[in-house]
């Protein structure tokens, strides 16, 4: 998406007139025009010299974002305030040149005196009155350049009726001045008194004031919804220190290059993305993620621009500099996500699109319906004129922005970050949620789950030898050993004469006796196994997870449970989805065992199991049948189911925000983030249609009114002034409305409501997908002992070209291969043999 700066529009007349215009184009896709920001988005194969040009000859200035910065995403000069300060100065002299004038044309009626010269001399009175008008006229010129110059492109807009109603005040009022100067010269000094009633210089100036204080509070009201997008751009830091030819030097950010090594002290923002080479420290990542708790970091980890470094020195290497570090990346989300519309805003953009020109009719009918009605031209006027002021397009205009980029704000402070402002809104419509089991359920990597000692045989004992065994293994199962001895406290023994069986186990001589470790089947031929622990290891199994046996000195030590351990927050998510009326379905290619087992614990309503690659796509088209569907998914493996969805949720992105297949990313690696999102969705619908609601039933009662209509029926009288007066104020409490989101709880459920309700299953249904294709074969294969077996035996199969998918079980020992095109058996074997296993047969 290319972004444009668009000058010189006032309201959503302007912004559909540009909008059209760029449109119209050939080769443009989409083109977007945002009134808050007032910036454009346009998505096409268009030279932006043709579309600058396009905007120019539709009456308004364009110039291309970030042409000649560093980081256009940083740029916080483009949404810096411009507007609350020149409005302020303009409001303010307006105001005391008006105060004399409504001085000098109503001060008669609360009695106050006026000097004796204008007192008795009422042309004079009318000269002072058309004065002052004229110079808050002049005030407020930009009303009448933006205004007939919109009239004079045939694309009229809001400051057109504020032009032409304080224009049409102001002309009558100088065509009555002349008139009692005719009469005054003629020695009709009453009725030339009389006169003064058809003055309505005070209102030409009053309607210009009013809304210039309309659009001072709006000015100040829209500053406040870009808040979170500046606080994200200050959080860049300027400078960074490096090292240059062995001496540390500090640099402008911008000469950062990929490869520098930098350098990070307590208490200093890490500059930009990079890996640590050497150090330890606690990093504040609560800028990126709006998780408080630092991060431990250690040699190896990645870190990311404008985080903090809390405690230790760390020196880095620079992997992603300007535009590609991931908080130029979210700015750049965040910024496109508010250049975009959502579908909602059509409704109001079509009205816009006529609504001044209608607005203009209906004043002339008005005016000319009074006259024909038989009264006076000032009373007619006066009618035509409260039409055309009390018109708002802008709060039809600012409805949906402002309600988007303040929930797209609010998304970002907490690490929820909406694409589109088409993906903030359907989140909230969706009905069904498809979880990714690992990585999204589950943590995505083994860890312990239970240690089950053999009779007289200590859990210390049974630690600190498996420990001494795996420490030489390389296999996650090894290392998550590894990671939960070291919480221990446990220190490993050394052993000699380490080996791997492949398929089996380990084996080791520790003090000339033998160690031995692995599945049931292989200890089981080593040494006896207990009745007791034998049914262990299989209720184990059963619960998905993998059971560890090991014997020392030819008696048996116990089980030790790896697995892949649901996340703490994953049942309570799951359920605040249920208790929104989802419907949610966990969707793994594991078997259906284990898929049964992580279900019970989750507490999903569906899970469909053993599903190939290709398949997920398809389950997904499947569920949408019965209405809108979520996928949640790493982003990565899970692109094409992601892409099918109605919207794509990657979870635990934060290293790489740009998952081009996902609507929403989420940059904590937290379930609980999903009906956050939801939630999000959902109140800044409510606030969408409750400012859509104002703003139609604002015009919809004050067109009448100010109309005169309801004058014979209640006696309903509308001064212009008063009419002013409204305008500005409907803009004002859209915008208001609209920052009521920043109050906004997320992860608050306590007001969760089912949007679509359903009768959720009390036990989740198990679906084992089963496709067939022609080209299929099955290898047997020999060694596999555990899911990340399968794992790597799925991973070398399905990087051969000639592989679509390959569905692998460490029990049954087989691994059914879907082929795209003809490829030997023995290619097959080789890639499976170099990881350690054996094929026995390929069929």
């Amino acid at each position: 998406m290319t972004q444009f700066n668009v000058t010189g529009m006032s309201c959503a007349a302007c912004s559909a007139r540009v909008e059209k215009a760029v449109s119209a184009l050939p080769g443009v896709d989409t083109c977007s025009v945002s009134l808050l920001t007032n910036s454009m988005g346009v998505e096409g194969s268009v030279d932006p010299a043709a579309i600058i040009a396009a905007v120019e000859d539709a009456g308004y200035g364009a110039s291309q974002k970030g042409v000649e910065a560093t980081s256009a995403a940083m740029d916080e000069d483009a949404l810096k305030d411009r507007d609350t300060p020149v409005l302020k100065r303009r409001l303010i002299a307006s105001l005391g040149f008006l105060a004399v004038l409504m001085y000098v044309a109503m001060g008669h009626m609360w009695n106050l005196p006026l000097p004796a010269v204008l007192a008795h001399d009422p042309v004079s009175l009318g000269l002072i009155q058309l004065l002052l008008a004229a110079i808050v006229m002049v005030i407020n010129q930009k009303f009448f350049i933006s205004g007939f110059k919109g009239l004079i492109h045939r694309a009229p807009n809001m400051d057109t009726l504020v032009a032409l109603g304080s224009t049409a005040a102001f002309g009558y009022s100088t065509a009555a001045l002349f008139r009692m100067a005719h009469l005054q010269s003629m020695g009709q000094m009453e009725e030339a008194m009389g006169m003064l009633h058809e003055f309505y210089f005070e209102s030409a100036a009053m309607i210009l004031a009013l809304i210039t204080v309309g659009k001072l509070l709006e000015a100040r009201s829209k500053g406040k919804t870009t808040d979170a997008l500046k606080s994200l751009m200050r959080l860049a830091p300027q400078s960074a220190t490096v090292e240059r030819g062995g001496k540390e030097v500090s640099i402008p950010i911008d000469q950062v290059r990929r490869g520098d090594i930098f350098l990070v002290r307590p208490g200093e923002h890490i500059p930009v993305d990079g890996i640590i080479l050497e150090g330890e420290a606690a990093v504040d990542e609560s800028a990126l993620t709006g998780e408080s708790i630092p991060v431990d970091k250690v040699q190896g980890d990645g870190v990311s621009a404008a985080t903090v470094n809390q405690s230790g020195f760390l020196r880095c290497e620079a992997t992603r500099v300007g535009q590609d570090t991931t908080l130029s990346q979210i700015i750049q989300m965040v910024s496109d996500a508010a250049a975009t519309k959502a579908p909602i805003a059509k409704i109001a953009d079509k009205v816009s699109g006529i609504f001044v020109p209608a607005v203009i009719s209906i004043a002339v009918v008005t005016t000319i319906v009074w006259l024909a009605l038989g009264h006076s031209v000032g009373f007619a006027l006066a009618r035509g004129i409260s039409v055309l002021v009390i018109s708002c397009p802008c709060a039809l205009g600012l409805a949906t922005p402002v309600a988007i980029m303040v929930g797209n704000g609010k998304g970002a402070k907490n690490g929820i970050l909406f694409k589109t402002a088409v993906s903030l809104e359907k989140t909230g419509k969706i009905e069904t949620v498809v979880l990714d089991k690992t990585g999204t359920i589950t943590k995505g990597q083994p860890a312990v789950t239970d240690l089950v000692p053999a009779p007289d045989v200590e859990e210390e004992r049974l630690l600190a030898l498996a420990l001494a065994l795996e420490q030489k293994s390389e296999h996650p199962l090894s290392r998550a050993i590894l990671s939960y001895a070291e919480e221990q406290g446990v220190t490993p023994q050394e052993v000699t004469q380490f080996q791997i069986l492949p398929g089996n186990g380990l084996t080791a001589m520790l003090e000339d006796k033998p160690l031995l470790g692995g599945s049931l089947s292989f200890i089981s031929d080593q040494v006896a196994v207990s009745t007791e622990l034998e049914q262990k290891a299989v209720a184990l199994a059963e619960e998905g997870k993998t059971p560890l046996l090991f014997c020392y000195d030819n008696a048996l030590l116990g089980i030790i449970a790896v697995a892949d351990i649901i996340r703490e927050e994953s049942p309570e998510a799951i359920r605040q989805l249920q208790n929104m009326g989802l419907r949610v379905v966990m969707l793994t290619g594991d078997n259906p065992r284990t898929a049964q087992a992580i279900s019970k614990i989750a507490g999903v309503d569906e899970v469909i199991a053993g599903v190939l690659p290709q398949g997920k796509e398809a389950a997904i088209r499947q569920l949408q049948e019965s209405g809108p569907v979520a996928m949640v998914g790493d982003g990565i493996n899970d692109a094409p189911a992601l892409t099918r969805a109605d919207i794509g949720i990657a979870i635990g992105a934060g290293a790489d925000v740009a998952v081009d297949a996902a609507d929403l990313v989420l940059m904590k690696s937290q379930l609980s983030d999903v009906p956050a999102a939801i939630r999000l969705s959902r109140a800044t619908l409510r606030n969408i249609h409750e400012n859509l609601f104002w703003a139609f039933f604002y015009n919809t009662i004050g067109i009448p009114l100010a109309a005169g209509v309801f004058i014979s029926l209640f006696g309903w009288q509308l001064n212009p002034m008063f009419g002013a007066a409204a305008m500005s104020l409907s803009s004002f409490c859209v915008v208001t409305n609209a920052l009521r989101l920043n109050l906004f709880d997320l992860y608050d459920p306590k007001h969760d409501h089912p949007i679509h309700h359903k009768a959720h299953k009390s036990n989740p249904t198990i679906i084992q997908e089963e496709e067939t294709n022609p080209m299929e074969k099955t290898m047997h294969i020999e060694g596999m002992i555990c899911p990340h077996c399968e794992a790597r035996v799925k991973k070398v199969l399905e990087e051969l070209p000639e592989v679509t998918s390959a569905l692998v079980s460490h029990e049954s020992g087989t691994a059914v291969v879907t082929l795209n095109a003809a490829v030997s058996d023995d290619k097959l074997k080789a890639a499976v043999e170099e990881q350690g296993y054996t094929v026995n047969a390929v069929n």
